[in-house]
């Protein structure tokens, strides 16, 4: 019988503390900002900007009658599950790989609570300069964008072409 060798699945717990991070922030908006309504955080550049989204990045889908909420519950959940299943095969001291799944994996986690809980995500952060504004996101979008990042350059400047072991 081969050694078990220690897993990664202790970075789960950076999962859980997106996702409670991200829940906190999203209480303090729904309790404290007005919906629709800019308040500067630096004047020019940052905004709280309490807006829903029942779509993917960008609204994509936000438009499609209701079904794409369920899609993107199961979608996520499937991709926190094969990224846990990946973390179950990472070394536990593999952080170039562990950190970024566990990043969408909380993430994923997060936005999935809203579309739970609401039947949308809650989006507060927006950047903007002058009159060009980037779509407002949330720390759950955050984690899966810096993850997704980091399992981009992580795997793209491995020095086999594979994934950093």
């Amino acid at each position: 019988m081969a050694p078990v060798r220690p897993n990664a699945l202790p970075w789960l717990l950076l999962s859980v503390a997106v996702i409670v991070l991200d829940q906190l922030t999203k209480l303090w908006v729904l309790n404290s900002l007005p919906e629709h309504t800019a308040v500067p955080v630096i004047e020019g550049v940052w905004n709280w900007y309490r807006t829903y989204n029942t779509g993917a990045a960008f609204s994509f889908l936000s438009d499609a009658g209701g079904w794409q909420k369920y899609f993107f519950v199961v979608l996520a959940m499937g991709i926190s599950g094969l990224l846990g299943y990946w973390l179950t095969r990472t070394r536990r001291g593999d952080w170039r790989n562990a950190l970024p799944y566990s990043l969408v994996i909380g993430g994923a986690l997060g936005n999935v609570i809203d579309r739970l809980l609401h039947g949308h995500v809650v989006d507060f952060i927006q950047w903007h300069w002058r009159d060009h504004y980037w779509p407002a996101f949330n720390v759950a979008d955050s984690a899966i964008v810096a993850g997704a990042i980091g399992i981009a350059l992580f795997g793209l400047f491995s020095k086999d072409g594979r994934a950093v072991k």
